[in-house]
């Protein structure tokens, strides 16, 4: 009996040696878990026997459980790389559209021949799908979620649909010497100021502003606003006017304390619609085939609407305090950022940004149930319970670190003096194997 006792000694031994040294051997492996061996002692009876004097029959392994606590990060230059801060795990599946889910911590992600964000393996990250233009959640479930791609492509021109503007109109201006405007001829406005605007297909044109100060004395601080589009001048319906018959398209004018003379609650003056139609409108401004938008708005303020950058009227240099617009030209994709609540943005050349997914996290009712698939893998299984998915950062779950990775959890140290303890251990039994064979032996050798 003694002898299978210190057999089973040897191999309680043998497996913690076993753990032990896998630990070790993993301790470099991004986001790996450590395992420990957990021991039971084995006991036989039965209803006959005597409790008193029954021994036990050695010892056996329970259960090699894997620890998940915390691993120390590493950052790291590449964005693509995540790492997890508190629980949660990354979906991944093996194909495009599989339902077959694996989950991991180990963030080293990477792009494919395809740009679809995948670990060393090929495997697919998962992502739930948001709106492009707020990022907002659309859904969290795993059955809805798509691996994430990140586009090659080119973003997309928009065209402008609307113009902001805000300004100090000098005070101590006089009306100019040329009475008639002219575009052509500084002597016959007092300041200017452009801004780009774009077409439907991305092509930039000069949208121009001009402010000609009226009669001081008929209408005192009050001012006309003509504009060109590409060297060409236009009226308020967007129609081309011809030389010596321009007309504004806004007229401003000013309290004696230099802002706009409105009706409260308003600030600032109206907004003005320019048509676009394509015969009688800024469209018919075109000659490269492209539009605007049926109405382009300009704006009296800024893009935020800030109450003190409205057009004033003070004694001091002609001064643009806001000239903003909505378009954009083609772009070429720029850069990849994660946040911690894992949503992927994609930013081109343009300014344009794109919410292109958010990473799909999940957790699961007792991690230590989860099946060891190999590659710092798991699948779910009956003592795991069913993934719960989620936001990063939400409920439980932890955030995501971007250029950064989660290093083994192994502490080196404490796994050296396991070895040792375990190497004594297996010393012991062995002692305790030879010691039983040489009192057998000397049973035989009995004459």
């Amino acid at each position: 009996m003694s002898f299978n006792i210190a057999l089973t000694g040897l191999a309680a031994a043998q497996k913690d040696l076993d753990v032990t040294a896998n630990n070790i051997a993993n301790v470099n492996t991004t986001g790996f878990k450590e395992s420990r061996a957990e021991f039971a002692d084995v006991y036989a009876s039965s209803v006959f026997s005597s409790g008193k004097t029954k021994n036990g029959d050695g010892v056996q392994t329970a259960m090699v459980a894997q620890q998940f606590h915390q691993g120390s990060l590493q950052f790291t230059n590449n964005s693509l790389d995540l790492a997890i801060t508190g629980e949660g795990y990354f979906a991944m599946s093996e194909d495009l559209g599989s339902q077959d889910f694996s989950y991991t911590r180990a963030g080293a992600f990477k792009l494919n021949e395809d740009n679809f964000v995948v670990d060393a393996k090929g495997n697919f990250l998962q992502g739930f799908p948001v709106d492009e233009a707020t990022g907002a959640t659309t859904s969290v479930s795993l059955s809805t979620s798509s691996p994430l791609q990140i586009p090659d492509s080119s973003g997309s021109p928009r065209a402008t649909s609307k113009v902001y503007s805000s300004f100090n109109l000098d005070s101590r201006e006089t009306q100019p010497t040329v009475g008639t405007f002219d575009s052509n001829t500084s002597a016959s406005y007092n300041s200017s100021t452009s801004t780009t605007v774009y077409d439907s297909l991305g092509e930039p044109h000069v949208l121009q502003l001009f402010f000609v100060k009226k009669d001081p004395v008929a209408s005192p601080n009050e001012w006309d606003v003509y504009s060109t589009l590409d060297g060409k001048n236009f009226g308020t319906d967007g129609v081309e006017t011809v030389a010596g018959s321009h007309s504004p398209i806004d007229s401003f004018e000013f309290t004696s304390a230099g802002l706009p003379n409105v009706t409260p609650p308003a600030t600032t003056f109206d907004d003005i619609d320019l048509s676009s139609d394509a015969t009688t409108g800024l469209t018919s401004l075109l000659t490269n085939g492209a539009s605007f938008p049926d109405k382009v708005t300009v704006s009296w303020r800024d893009e935020a609407g800030t109450s003190n950058k409205v057009p004033t009227q003070f004694a001091g240099n002609f001064e643009v305090k806001a000239l903003e617009q909505d378009g954009a030209t083609v772009g070429r994709l720029a850069g990849i950022d994660i946040g911690t609540d894992g949503k992927v943005v994609a930013s081109y050349s343009n300014g344009d940004s794109t919410f292109l997914g958010q990473v799909a996290m999940v957790r699961f009712s007792n991690s230590q149930g989860l099946q060891q698939v190999g590659d710092t893998a798991w699948k779910k299984s009956l003592t795991s319970g069913d993934p719960i998915a989620g936001e990063p950062g939400s409920g439980t779950l932890g955030s995501i670190n971007s250029s950064a990775l989660e290093q083994s959890n192994t502490n080196l140290t404490n796994e050296l003096v396991d070895l040792i303890t375990a190497q004594r251990n297996y010393q012991a039994n062995s002692r305790a194997l030879e010691v039983n064979s040489t009192i057998q032996q000397s049973i035989l050798q009995i004459r």
